[in-house]
């Protein structure tokens, strides 16, 4: 289904109730306090790698989301994002690879990945605040540049996990330099739904407007044409959702201190980089609440940002959604 099909439908289906709410929460931090915790070697049982954590402080069962970072970046470089979606209402995991400036494989990450997740079931409570419980059976899966690119080959089964994923999610997902160059595993198959994953998993990519531009020409686009998010999702089958956010670069989603040697690399917007952090969280908030649901009205915040993208922190175009 289109977005403008989709919002004929909402918009005969809601009333303008619905429509003021969204104006919007999500793009808002929520209402729950949050805790970081790091879970390394001291903890028991121990992560096979490094694994940063933010969940509510209050009591309570929340859903899961684990979120791989990108090519050279560091979990930290995420926090505020990580928080901001962890304080509505979800327990946000995100593990360290081992970082190299060689740009070789992915199947180490891969693997990696899902040994984290085959982790949650025992060593997640154990560091979790108290009477903070997870929620296993929903559990999302997310990627950010190079990670998007390890979530959804995690997804497409390039490594076996024992538990099952609910949802993916892809934030500026970039699988190589080209479409000639694929980083191995090559999942970008150039042909329409062709990914096939789990039956009727939703899938989530947020793509941004500057990640095919240079920053110099000294160096290449960061997320370049053909191995992008616009790839990513045209290989999607339905349902999924697909959001651009037009005036912002590949790395303004992360935190304001992550380095300058690291984000001076890709193309940057000149607006203000809370603004797109808010906008990627609000809607991954809302995607988290439609596919996992367990809330009254969950999907209501998807389906409005598709009909009224301008309700969002930044400019979002194309906004498009396929939900059959």
């Amino acid at each position: 289904m289109a977005a403008t099909a989709a919002a004929a439908e909402l918009k005969k289906n809601s009333g303008a109730d619905v429509l003021d709410a969204v104006i919007t929460s999500v793009f808002q931090p929520g209402k729950l306090a949050v805790e970081v915790i790091q879970a390394d070697h001291n903890a028991v049982p121990t992560p096979p790698i490094p694994v940063l954590i933010v969940a509510p402080k209050d009591a309570g069962t929340y859903p899961v989301a684990m979120l791989l970072h990108g090519f050279f970046l560091q979990n930290h470089y995420y926090k505020q994002l990580l928080r901001h979606v962890a304080s509505h209402g979800f327990i946000m995991v995100a593990p360290q690879f081992h970082l190299s400036m060689i740009p070789t494989g992915d199947t180490k990450d891969i693997e990696a990945a899902a040994k984290v997740a085959d982790w949650l079931p025992e060593g997640l409570p154990s560091v979790l605040p108290k009477g903070v419980e997870p929620e296993l059976s929903k559990l999302a899966l997310a990627g950010h540049s190079r990670g998007g690119h390890t979530a959804f080959s995690l997804a497409l089964g390039h490594a076996k996990s024992n538990l099952s994923f609910s949802a993916l999610i892809g934030i500026d997902p970039v699988a190589g330099t080209g479409k000639s160059s694929q980083l191995a595993p090559k999942i970008l198959t150039y042909e329409p739904s062709s990914f096939n994953m789990s039956a009727a998993m939703p899938v989530l990519v947020i793509g941004t407007g500057l990640g095919e531009e240079k920053k110099n020409i000294f160096t290449p686009p960061c997320a370049p044409k053909d191995v992008n998010h616009r790839e990513f999702y045209l290989e999607c089958k339905p349902p999924c959702y697909y959001f651009v956010t037009k005036d912002y670069g590949h790395l303004d989603m992360l935190d304001d201190d992550a380095p300058m040697v690291i984000t001076c690399l890709c193309k940057d917007g000149d607006s203000c980089k809370d603004k797109m952090r808010r906008c990627v969280a609000g809607i991954m908030v809302a995607f988290l609440n439609s596919a996992l649901g367990g809330k009254d009205n969950a999907g209501h915040d998807l389906e409005v940002i598709v009909k009224d993208p301008a309700l969002a922190p930044t400019t979002l175009d194309p906004v498009e959604c396929r939900l059959e």
